[in-house]
């Protein structure tokens, strides 16, 4: 796997109740609602990319499966 140095990590995580996208201490796209709070983070991260930064995102709080119907 290729290592990428300078990667920008947006996180999106859980606070007060809500949901938040942190990158490097800054915190923004504040919301109830998970898929909210992600698509503040996705537009971001497209602003980003279309600038040429590598860009990754993170996810804190779920647990990565979805459960049998």
């Amino acid at each position: 796997m290729r290592m990428i140095s300078d990667r920008v990590v947006l996180t999106v995580q859980r606070l007060e109740g809500g949901w938040v996208v942190e990158m490097g201490g800054e915190l923004f796209g504040q919301s109830q609602d998970q898929d909210v709070a992600k698509a503040a983070a996705n537009r971001r991260i497209r602003e980003m990319q279309d600038a040429g930064r590598a860009c990754q995102l993170r996810v804190k709080g779920e647990v990565g499966y979805c459960p049998a119907p």
